[in-house]
């Protein structure tokens, strides 16, 4: 027999040993969210509009290509992180299990295929 108060037995990363973690992740994604989507928006906005040739020279050179490259891997983690909170407090079950593994297999692969889809225009 342990003898922990209870604040003792509480202290720590929370019942599930990853919440503090999984708190820290979401705030770190947002914050890089906060720079990178302005930063996105500011160097789409040149070629918005423009024909298919100036489009693919543009995302041709590092700096927009980069930034739209971090900007989908982060976006579609932050996405996986808060679906998967969303779907723990209101889904229970093997049911919940299973929409958190479709959820995360969903959004790598759409950030691997717009990542490998920059890198192809960008290479």
């Amino acid at each position: 027999m342990r003898y922990l108060t209870d604040r003792k037995r509480a202290a720590g990363l929370g019942s599930a040993k990853s919440g503090t973690a999984h708190f820290w992740a979401m705030k770190v994604s947002s914050v890089a969210l906060l720079i990178l989507v302005p930063l996105f928006v500011f160097t789409f906005g040149p070629v918005l509009g423009q024909p298919f040739d100036v489009v693919l020279e543009y995302y041709s050179r590092p700096f927009p290509a980069i930034v739209a490259a971090l900007t989908l891997a982060v976006g579609f983690k932050h996405f996986a992180d808060g679906a998967q909170v969303m779907l723990e407090d209101y889904v229970h079950g093997t049911l919940e299990k299973v929409l958190i593994i479709l959820v995360t297999c969903l959004s790598y692969g759409a950030a691997a295929a717009g990542i490998f889809a920059i890198a192809r225009i960008a290479l």
